[in-house]
């Protein structure tokens, strides 16, 4: 079989130093991408079976404890924000003579809360700026290329002295390439990025709910009840988190 002229092959091997570096930061870009596509898209499903347990294991649980081991897995943010409630209640119940203790409950109670809210989307948000770098710089990588290859293309036709279709066609062709690699890359990673971020703010929502359920049932011993679901009362005393 003979080896095509204006294949991606020709493309690589007639290539400066330029081109070849482009083709190779368009690769790892789409690497990099990737990785962080499905990791994170791993991630969420992980997140949002965590977020059916806590709404709905949780709060059935016969006990505190109970209801934490039902919160397994590796940075369960749900379980940080038990605990972290739990905690806190515990410290500003033992250290009123501290300047937090002259809170009151249910404000140093937000506020740890909205900490461990806030860990908790640092690191779902984590790797997404990777995303929409790519999905942005991507095209014109792949334009850098491809104009850098129209002024050699260009250049070896001049010297050579033909100008006809078929001495055009070939290498300027090949030149484009560049561009359809560079939004092969960014294409996914736009895609993926806006996903990713639809799907954080659908946990976001969950993880809110569940503290502010957390609230309620620390200050008034029993859990927000809403007019279609009432929770049974969890066995801890109010305000001990025992």
């Amino acid at each position: 079989m003979e080896n095509n002229p204006f294949g991606l092959a020709s493309m690589w091997a007639q290539g400066d130093v330029v081109t070849r570096g482009v083709a190779i930061a368009l690769l790892l870009m789409s690497i990099a991408a990737w990785t962080v596509l499905l990791t994170r898209l791993w991630r969420q499903m992980r997140l949002r079976r965590m977020a059916d347990t806590a709404a709905h294991g949780f709060w059935h649980a016969h006990g505190f404890e109970e209801g934490l081991r039902l919160l397994a897995g590796e940075g369960n943010p749900f379980r940080l924000m038990a605990e972290e409630a739990r905690e806190a209640v515990a410290h500003h119940r033992d250290n009123q003579g501290d300047l937090h203790g002259q809170l009151a409950l249910p404000d140093w109670l937000t506020s740890c809360l909205q900490n461990a809210i806030d860990e908790s989307v640092e690191r779902m948000q984590s790797g997404l700026s990777i995303l929409a770098s790519i999905g942005s710089t991507a095209p014109f990588v792949g334009l850098l290329g491809t104009v850098w290859g129209i002024y050699h293309a260009l250049t070896g036709i001049g010297l050579s002295g033909q100008a006809s279709i078929d001495k055009v066609a070939g290498p300027v062709g090949e030149a484009l390439i560049m561009t359809a690699f560079g939004l092969t890359v960014a294409i996914p990673a736009v895609l993926g990025y806006n996903a990713l971020v639809r799907g954080n703010r659908q946990l976001l929502g969950r993880i809110n709910r569940f503290a502010h359920d957390l609230h309620a049932y620390f200050v008034t011993g029993a859990p927000l009840a809403r007019p279609d679901q009432a929770r049974p009362r969890l066995n801890v005393v109010a305000g001990g988190g025992q």
